[in-house]
């Protein structure tokens, strides 16, 4: 009972992890929105890719809190950085450049990791996606933010297979207890790299999805990967993380399948914004190699 009314009152750091690369005007757009959290975060560390990524003078009030590290492009090699700084941080939220967060998401993250001792990871419930459609300007994701946030909070947590990469925040005690880390064979967008990283935590406590956590994830477009890259990756990475186990075959199985049947069926009409002729060559190239026995992640990096 002293043990849990400790936990309960304790104070809890928090800080936020962002990698991004190419994506410089979007990241300085949002970046200013996290100081309007009812419980402000502890620190802000940004990891890039290259010196222009981010620009230092242009944080204005969250330079004091924030701190921006380098490392080679790729998303797992970038957030395993910014677990390799945060040493006194309690919970650690992984934001994408491009997701808003409602006012109340890092208190209400808080207030999960305090009630449940046994929760490991927690993602939100995310408002609105405009990584399914051409992307959703910023006005209007605060737009959204502001009609959700006005209405009264609903729901309670819900045990989940994995977070969602663009908003999940993970328990730091477990993170170093255990030595987790993002797996670097899976290289630049890192495609399921948060299926992975969730079912590897998920081995040492719960994963849970708020309808409290509320946030627009805008999906934006630029410093994407190629298609051809990410549809060799839609094959590829899926295989790979059953192979390692960290993704059973019943939810690797359908993933493949989604996306070959989108990109064929959607290449004589293909949307504005995706590639599809490049996924659908990305996953023939990746369909031989597992025939062949050549099928790995990394074979992305030598894809034109």
């Amino acid at each position: 009972m002293a043990f849990e009314r400790f936990h309960r009152h304790m104070h809890y750091r928090v800080a936020v992890g962002i990698a991004t690369t190419g994506r410089r005007p979007i990241l300085h757009s949002v970046l200013p929105h996290l100081l309007h959290q009812s419980q402000p975060v502890d620190e802000i560390v940004i990891c890039a890719a290259a010196d222009d990524d981010v620009d230092p003078a242009a944080l204005g009030a969250l330079s004091g809190r924030t701190r921006v590290v380098f490392s080679e492009r790729g998303l797992c090699r970038q957030r395993n950085r910014i677990l390799e700084c945060v040493g006194k941080a309690d919970i650690l939220l992984f934001l994408d450049d491009d997701f808003l967060v409602a006012p109340s998401y890092v208190e209400e993250t808080v207030r999960i990791f305090r009630e449940y001792p046994d929760v490991v990871m927690s993602t939100g419930t995310v408002d609105a996606d405009g990584i399914l459609g051409p992307g959703i300007p910023l006005e209007d994701g605060l737009r959204i933010i502001r009609t959700r946030s006005d209405a009264p909070p609903r729901g309670g947590e819900q045990p989940v297979y994995n977070g969602y990469g663009c908003n999940m925040a993970v328990r730091m005690s477990t993170v170093r207890g255990y030595g987790l880390r993002f797996d670097e064979n899976l290289p630049l967008y890192g495609w399921l790299e948060d299926v992975d990283f969730s079912r590897q935590l998920a081995r040492h406590g719960r994963i849970v999805r708020s309808q409290r956590l509320r946030g627009v994830h805008l999906g934006t477009k630029t410093g994407r990967t190629s298609g051809i890259r990410l549809g060799y990756s839609q094959i590829a990475n899926p295989v790979y993380l059953m192979r390692k186990k960290t993704m059973s075959p019943r939810h690797a199985a359908p993933q493949i399948m989604r996306n070959l049947v989108a990109n064929t069926v959607k290449i004589f009409r293909p949307e504005p914004w995706v590639d599809r002729r490049g996924r659908l060559s990305g996953n023939m190239r990746a369909l031989v190699d597992l025939v062949r026995g050549r099928l790995a992640p990394q074979n992305v990096t030598v894809l034109d």
